[in-house]
């Protein structure tokens, strides 16, 4: 049983994989388990940021602290953090300063682009230092 995990949710794929994602954490907790719910908030490109209206960043991080305050009340000791940065690179560094013990993180299908990108699922795997669970 894990006692520190980390469960990164993605809100641009399907609603059931981080319900799936937080149902694996629960199974894999101990008792006295915390879970954190952390989503990464990438940079939006300057070119595409002027198209927007100013206060976009403001309330789309507010309702994603919401929406994950929401998902951590259906767990027991869970909390929601939202973080900005590179989503792969920002799950590696969150956990490893954190001292999480295992990572439960959603995959999709690998896809062309895949080969050429990687997927943030494959990256965590690759160079996380813990345990990690991943779901597809």
């Amino acid at each position: 049983m894990y006692r520190n995990i980390l469960v990164p949710i993605a809100f641009d794929t399907d609603e059931t994989k981080a319900k799936t994602a937080m149902a694996a954490a629960k199974l894999l907790a101990s008792d006295d388990a915390k879970i954190t719910l952390l989503h990464v908030m990438e940079q939006i490109p300057g070119y595409a940021i002027s198209y927007m209206p100013k206060d976009y960043i403001t309330q789309s991080r507010t309702a994603i602290v919401e929406e994950l305050d929401a998902m951590a009340a259906t767990l027991d000791n869970a909390q929601g953090v939202v973080v900005d940065g590179h989503s792969g690179r920002t799950i590696l560094d969150w956990a490893d300063e954190h001292k999480v013990d295992l990572i439960v993180i959603a995959s999709h299908r690998p896809g062309m682009q895949d080969m050429l990108l990687g997927s943030t699922a494959t990256q965590v795997v690759r160079h996380a230092r813990c345990a990690v669970h991943v779901l597809r």
